[in-house]
């Protein structure tokens, strides 16, 4: 996108955002420079290049997100020792510890989690020996995207584990059938412990164009659910019917 959105995005709402994805690097080096000046001009954080943590304050609290996907011009979720060395500094550094990542297969067919996953013959990592690195390493919070599908979500030594929140807007350029359409805004209150005091899910939809509204039906909220009990049993997060998650 042009350069001159990251000031439409800072005027939205967003103060930290990730280049730790498939498409970061799609313009080569003058790209991701032009996106690192254009984040640094509009006052946003930015996580997920080698080596690079975004630390932000809010109420008092400093909490450092942490980018990875399974590429070495990212973060690389693939190293496994890197990873983590990258978290535990994140968590001397700041009180909280986000962690996002890029990470398994995609498409209609990828809603599930299941162990070490490729796309396209490319190596995307196991999503959920990842996570639960990650939160071993000092994350509070782990949260994805990239299969542009919802998957399941669980509770992982008490830290909430979110496997993708698919698509949340698109310009039509991907399906918006079936699961595909469906998508969903993960709120989170973090207490000082780095454990979710608060957690909702508002289920929405997208339309053919990729624009999301609010699905009263709650169908995002029921396929999530399915997904958390099939992949993770008793660890599963599951939604309750005002949009509150809960251990299952």
């Amino acid at each position: 996108m042009p350069p001159s959105y990251a000031s439409v995005l800072r005027g939205a709402g967003f103060t930290v955002l990730n280049s730790a994805n498939n498409h970061s690097h799609d313009f080569g080096a003058r790209g991701v420079a032009d996106t690192t000046a254009a984040l640094r001009s509009a006052g946003i954080a930015q996580t997920g290049l080698p080596g690079q943590t975004a630390i932000v304050e809010a109420s008092g609290v400093r909490v450092a997100f942490v980018g990875f996907a399974p590429y070495a011009t990212t973060n690389n979720l693939l190293d496994d020792a890197r990873a983590s060395q990258l978290i535990a500094a994140a968590k001397k550094s700041a009180d909280l510890v986000v962690v996002y990542m890029h990470a398994g297969a995609e498409g209609s067919d990828a809603g599930h989690v299941s162990g070490a996953e490729r796309y396209l013959g490319e190596d995307r990592g196991d999503p959920r020996a990842f996570a639960h690195a990650a939160i071993d390493a000092g994350a509070d919070l782990v949260v994805a995207s990239g299969p542009h599908v919802l998957r399941g979500m669980e509770f992982y030594r008490g830290h909430l584990v979110n496997y993708s929140l698919g698509d949340f807007v698109g310009y039509g350029n991907f399906s918006t059938s079936g699961a595909l359409g469906l998508t969903g805004a993960l709120r989170v209150g973090l207490d000082r412990t780095g454990h979710a005091a608060v957690a909702h899910f508002t289920s929405l939809r997208l339309d053919v164009s990729g624009r999301p509204a609010v699905d009263t039906a709650g169908a995002a909220a029921d396929f999530v659910n399915q997904l958390s009990v099939a992949d993770f049993g008793a660890s599963a997060a599951v939604i309750d019917s005002t949009g509150e998650i809960h251990p299952r």
